[in-house]
């Protein structure tokens, strides 16, 4: 097996482990193998990337996808170039570290964290139960480290030259114990959902802070350049009592006592925190190791959770679908893409993406022309950014980690397969693209005012119309039947195409705007047209006979 350098590192502390009672040589083969079992784990951020060529057998998808952490890291460099308030610009600084380092450690993490095979595999032979909880402690910690360190170099880099050597390594302190406190902390939590919840409610959490995880990485490329406008402005920040239980300004509170000599009580009691509480957690984890790999026991054990049958569901799928057919396929849908770990892992960045996108495109007027003139003018045209979440979730209704499963469409008494792609489309709409379009709607109302919901009805309705469009176009496939490595090529040529097709629709709108009466003539005959592409547009002759 590799040779890892970490593991080469870990060698000069071998001494310490053997005091604490860890059998080192066995401790060290342990974390070989599960160095080695990770190169074939892919991180969140880089699951919906698209591979050119194979990566390298030895080639660690982890250490890849640092550089998209540290490109993340330079929104850290204004509030380190601040010249004004320590303790401001660093609990800001540490905030932001905090942030994306317990998502990280939630989402991509977890799995080694929670890697309940070593109960199975390992657990069963003469290793003593401290070497295995050491073991998975130091494998986790070597990531995180590794993490926080390409997230905090640009400022770290920045804050040696603006700030001295003295900032430089107090700055690497906080950090590491920061990391301390991440990793007991998250690890803490975990022991206590186990205690109060079943595995598979464990596994849901996961699942929905990998979704914002991702969501974060891709809002944050968007934010990176807008944050260095906090140069020229003057902010003050003052102590509070409540701080003592906000731990990004126990880490920003000891920049303020050691590099500008405040000598505060609330300083000092804040700057003693940073210190006091990561140690005191990291010895209650040690107590609490024991039980913690019993508590994992019930996650390698967990009976799947009873389903929960929702009225709501079939309500809407009476109300919205003609044939019983198409009410069966909608409810089928919607079932799965509220179960499907996978299918949610991949679509609801998107969906998440197109909640934020709208606002994204708001903060140029916003910051230009001032919140006047964005209320008064057409700006709220932007909303149609939640369209760009259509064409991805019709392209992977298509796929499914059961895919398998797809021989039952063989034997379902299925006479017409318009019925089976109109339930799953509306399906889609109602379950991904209805929740982000009433709160966008919610939102902007409240930004322009009663004058804009004819202008959002319209928006819903030139989607309905725009959703038919895209479907018609991208490759037809019976829902959730194939797996989620067949992306068919010629989709990803489509979808730019469907992506500026949503331009006509704002440029039709904006004309509406613009003559007399035009929105209500606009909003009559998109509702014409909804009715007959709904009506027709997926009509297709003949049946689909699925093949493995």
């Amino acid at each position: 097996m590799k040779e890892f350098l970490s593991l080469r590192l870990l060698d000069r502390f071998s001494k310490i482990f053997e005091q604490l009672g860890c059998d080192y040589p066995l401790l060290r083969d342990i974390l070989q193998v599960k160095l080695t079992m990770d190169t074939r784990r892919v991180p969140t951020i880089m699951r919906n990337a698209r591979r050119k060529k194979p990566l390298d057998e030895d080639s660690n998808r982890f250490v890849r996808s640092l550089w998209l952490y540290a490109f993340l890291g330079l929104v850290l460099i204004p509030f380190v170039l601040m010249n004004q308030t320590y303790l401001f610009q660093m609990s800001t600084s540490f905030a932001i570290l905090m942030f994306l380092a317990m998502m990280s450690m939630i989402s991509d993490f977890a799995a080694v964290l929670l890697d309940v095979r070593d109960i199975s595999i390992i657990a069963t032979k003469p290793v003593p139960a401290r070497t295995l909880s050491f073991a998975r402690a130091i494998h986790v910690t070597m990531y995180l480290s590794m993490l926080t360190g390409t997230l905090a170099a640009p400022g770290l880099i920045v804050a040696l030259l603006r700030h001295g050597f003295v900032f430089f390594l107090l700055f690497v302190l906080m950090i590491i114990l920061m990391d301390m406190f991440v990793l007991v902390f998250t690890a803490l939590l975990y022991l206590v959902i186990l205690n109060a919840f079943d595995g598979e409610r464990l596994k849901d959490i996961i699942n929905y802070v990998q979704i914002a995880l991702s969501i974060v990485m891709i809002v944050g490329y968007q934010l990176v350049g807008r944050s260095f406008a906090l140069l020229n402005r003057h902010i003050a920040f003052h102590t509070a009592w409540w701080q003592v239980v906000v731990p990004p300004i126990w880490f920003g509170a000891a920049f303020t006592w050691l590099q500008s000599g405040h000598q505060g009580g609330e300083i000092v009691v804040l700057s003693i925190l940073s210190v006091l509480v990561p140690t005191a957690l990291l010895g209650l984890y040690i107590r609490l190791l024991p039980t913690f790999e019993r508590r994992l026991e019930k996650l390698a054990n967990s009976a799947k959770q009873r389903e929960r049958q929702s009225r709501l569901i079939p309500f809407v799928s009476r109300l919205l679908c003609r044939s019983q057919e198409e009410q069966t396929f909608f409810q089928f849908s919607s079932w799965m893409m509220g179960k499907e770990r996978d299918f949610k892992l991949k679509v609801y960045p998107s969906v998440g993406l197109a909640l934020v996108f709208p606002f994204i495109f708001l903060l140029n007027p916003a910051f230009s022309g001032g919140g006047h003139s964005l209320a008064s003018g057409k700006a709220y045209l932007f909303i149609y950014a939640i369209s760009l979440v259509v064409p991805t979730f019709l392209m992977m209704l298509k796929h499914s980690s059961q895919y398998k499963a797809a021989w039952i469409y063989e034997v379902t008494p299925v006479e017409r397969l318009s019925s089976v792609y109109r339930g799953t489309v509306k399906a889609a709409l109602v379950r991904l693209f209805l929740p982000i379009y009433l709160i966008d709607g919610v939102v902007f109302t409240l930004i322009f005012g009663w004058r804009v919901v004819p202008q959002l009805v319209i928006v819903g309705l030139s989607i309905g119309v725009y959703t038919v469009i895209s479907f018609h176009f991208l490759e037809k496939g019976l829902p959730f039947s194939r797996p989620f490595e067949t992306t068919p090529a010629a989709d990803r040529y489509i979808v730019p195409i469907l992506i500026l097709l949503i331009l006509i629709f704002v440029a039709v709108h904006f004309v509406s705007t613009l003559i007399p009466f035009g929105v209500y003539v606009y909003a009559g005959i998109l509702i014409l047209l909804n009715a007959l592409v709904w009506s027709g547009g997926m009509e297709r002759r003949g049946r689909r006979i699925w093949t493995p």
